[in-house]
């Protein structure tokens, strides 16, 4: 453990800086690197985020997504052909102009990626020639750099991110809009359930959507300190980028027409945060088993000429576990105490810790404790197999319950501008408002909420305005969701 003293602040007093304990002494982060905005993913995150992608690609590829890998680096010609994004990236863009030490000019500025639909799009052109080959489904993980001009913060927000993007063509804009309800389905499958991540899934205003896009969604969360935090975005293309980039297909006519495009972007690096917070408690982490590194940790406990046996329980229980498909792993350091690993493991939010003593072995059983409620069970060893699986999965299900309730206890309709004003200050959350659509009244609302910003309207789900817009009194043209981000 970094700190032995461990985490010296609680969650619900003062949840910034129990955010940053908890990403340094639970080792996830180390912001020490000589780059502002750059950070270094220390192994135990690295970990966490690997199971996370091993969730997010199967489930993509179980959809007909198939894996591929672009260069890091886009040729400014590239970048440049569709002109709402290249005018909506040009701030956050790192170029790369010379190389070698002697000042040597590079023929053409590279950007280095902000996100990659001007690198993929130029093969897109190359490979997709046919009706046979759509629809066209292909994805890479990898990382993007942003010039992130606000103040950066570990995983919420910086200068260089993890994600998996994927870019989808289609013979026709119905086809290209299922996907969108597609990435959805992924998102819930994979973030909610899996993640333990609660969501709310809109479609973006149209001031504040992707530039090059028709229309923007995105999912977002709740953290604990009231403000949302962006998960997935969905971006329809549309033939924005097919037509500048020129990827057409033969339809079953013998007619060239257009793709269609989709992309879907989840952060991974991001999403991390959202797990640290939602879910973590005064003692630190506490990991979903789908995504947890360790799932079961044992935790023998010695004394002097028992050592031996109780060793040997450990193992025989590890290998019965392991024949179940958990994940599990051995403390059997010496230099440490019982005590200081019950706190270590528990700052790592390893879902269950089993205790084995000489007295346990006598009695024929294991300690079982959870991390998520510290409920402490005794559990005879002939039982062990199964309730500890039982455990893991009813610990996945309790942890989505608490954070879906969490989530939704902070969902409020306010029906006046002080009501909201009020709300949005004190308490935080997400709040549904009636508004006219106009992105004067959206900048007036912000301004004078102090960053509340309008997230858009649910997909999937007709919401119908009932009155005025809640700011300027105009007739209401939608209803809206509205909170301050991260």
């Amino acid at each position: 453990m970094s700190d032995k003293k461990g985490v010296t602040v609680k969650k619900s007093e003062d949840f910034s800086d129990w955010y940053s304990q908890i990403v340094n002494k639970a080792e996830l982060a180390d912001i020490r690197y000589n780059v502002k905005g750059f950070i270094v993913f220390r192994p135990w995150v690295v970990q966490i985020m690997n199971k996370m992608f091993q969730l997010l690609e199967k489930e993509l590829e179980t959809h007909g997504h198939l894996p591929v890998l672009f260069p890091a680096l886009i040729p400014e010609s590239n970048f440049v052909k569709e002109a709402e994004h290249v005018q909506g990236f040009l701030p956050e863009v790192f170029w790369i102009t010379e190389v070698g030490g002697s000042g040597k000019k590079v023929e053409e500025r590279l950007a280095l990626r902000p996100t990659s639909e001007t690198a993929m799009y130029q093969l897109y052109s190359l490979w997709i020639r046919s009706w046979r080959d759509l629809p066209f489904k292909r994805y890479q993980k990898g990382q993007v750099w942003r010039y992130e001009g606000k103040a950066t913060r570990p995983f919420i927000r910086g200068r260089e991110f993890y994600w998996i993007e994927t870019h989808n063509a289609f013979s026709s804009l119905k086809e290209a809009k299922k996907q969108v309800q597609e990435d959805m389905e992924i998102t819930e499958k994979v973030i909610h359930k899996g993640y333990a991540i609660p969501f709310l899934f809109f479609q973006r205003p149209e001031h504040d959507k992707f530039a090059g896009a028709i229309h923007t969604y995105a999912a977002d969360t709740l953290m604990p300190d009231g403000k949302v935090l962006q998960l997935p975005s969905t971006h329809l293309l549309g033939q924005n980028f097919s037509k500048p980039f020129n990827i057409k297909y033969t339809n079953r006519k013998g007619e060239s027409e257009y793709v269609w495009q989709t992309c879907y972007g989840p952060a991974v690096s991001r999403i991390i945060a959202a797990v640290i917070s939602i879910h973590g408690d005064d003692k630190g982490l506490i990991l979903p088993p789908t995504i947890a590194p360790i799932q079961v940790i044992i935790v023998p406990i010695f004394s002097k000429g028992k050592e031996k046996s109780v060793l040997t329980n450990c193992e025989e229980l590890k290998k019965d576990l392991e024949e179940e498909g958990i994940v599990i792993k051995i403390d059997d350091d010496r230099q440490h105490t019982p005590g200081w690993k019950f706190n270590y493991w528990e700052l790592k939010g390893v879902p269950i810790r089993i205790e084995i003593g000489p007295r346990d072995i006598i009695e024929n059983q294991v300690i079982v404790v959870r991390r998520d409620t510290g409920e402490k069970t005794a559990i005879k060893n002939n039982e062990a197999r199964t309730r500890i699986k039982e455990a893991l999965e009813n610990i996945q299900q309790d942890q989505i319950r608490r954070a879906d309730k969490f989530f939704n206890d902070n969902i409020k309709t306010v029906h006046t501008f002080q009501e909201l004003e009020k709300y949005i200050s004190d308490e935080g959350g997400i709040f549904k408002i009636n508004w006219c659509g106009l992105e004067e009244c959206a900048e007036k609302i912000k301004d004078q909420t102090n960053g509340g910003v309008i997230r858009g309207t649910l997909f999937g789900k007709k919401e119908n305005p009932k009155g005025n817009c809640i700011k300027c009194g105009k007739t209401a043209t939608q209803l809206v969701y509205i909170s301050k981000q991260h």
